[in-house]
């Protein structure tokens, strides 16, 4: 257990991380359902992305704020004990924030309404939750009994197997499925530069700004650089992947030193 841990009101334990993880992903869907708007529709209208995905953020930040405040986590599930040792691994979390460049390089700026804008912006509270959810509680909680490499391996299925709800909210399950894979090896990234950072807010940050992007990308007719920031993004993915052995072995080697 880290040291911040062993501050904490409550105890980190499994379950209550795993707990957190499956009620934020029911809240979520619940207010989204109830919204009766399809998520493969929320680019449509300013309305229909405020009302489908923004107002659900709100609810569940708030939520989170208070669920973390209560168990006194905010120290382990936003700050490191001992951060990696090797900061070459920061190449991953470069190249996929140059991703989001491109994204945004190829949005068809043209098309966008102030009130689509705001409601893009409302909806970058997705890394804000997502991110507290997956590698800030859940990663504390696993961190009370598993070694770091299932941390980050649970940690980072769970995040990916979370956006299978998508499909329940009207997303084909053709489109999902590789969304769930590439949502994997961004759980990776971010993992990774909560690692060599220390910190999870640049991999919020970061969250924020891609899911931004993607959904910025997304209205009108968007640039050929959007095909290629997808690629550069999954490939940002993959060179997470390869280095993540390298940040969990600092990870147990300062948790040994603990």
């Amino acid at each position: 257990m880290s040291e911040a841990a062993t501050r904490t009101r409550i105890s980190p334990r499994p379950w209550i991380g795993l707990a957190i993880w499956l009620g934020y992903l029911v809240l979520v869907a619940a207010i989204q359902a109830a919204s009766g708007i399809r998520y493969d529709t929320w680019n449509d209208s300013a309305r229909d992305l405020f009302l489908g995905g923004g107002v659900s953020l709100i609810v569940a930040s708030i939520a989170l704020v208070i669920t973390t405040s209560v168990l006194g986590w905010w120290g382990p599930a936003l700050h490191e004990d001992h951060r990696s040792r090797h900061r070459w691994p920061l190449i991953a979390p470069v190249l996929a924030a140059l991703a989001v460049l491109m994204n945004l390089g190829g949005t068809d700026w043209g098309a966008y309404s102030g009130a689509f804008f705001g409601a893009s912006v409302v909806l970058m509270l997705v890394g804000f939750t997502e991110e507290l959810v997956n590698r800030g509680l859940l990663l504390t909680a696993l961190r009370s009994r598993y070694t770091e490499v299932w941390v980050w391996l649970i940690s980072s299925a769970l995040f990916a197997i979370g956006h299978l709800i998508n499909v329940a909210l009207g997303a084909s399950v053709a489109a999902t499925v590789p969304q769930v894979l590439t949502a994997f090896l961004g759980g990776t990234i971010f993992y990774v530069l909560r690692r060599t950072t220390g910190s999870l807010i640049w991999a919020m940050v970061l969250h924020a700004a891609w899911d931004f992007s993607v959904f910025a990308a997304g209205v009108g007719d968007s640039g050929d650089l959007v095909s290629v920031a997808t690629l550069v993004y999954v490939l940002a993915g993959v060179l997470a992947f390869a280095s993540v052995a390298f940040v969990i072995k600092d990870a147990d080697r300062g948790a040994r030193a603990r």
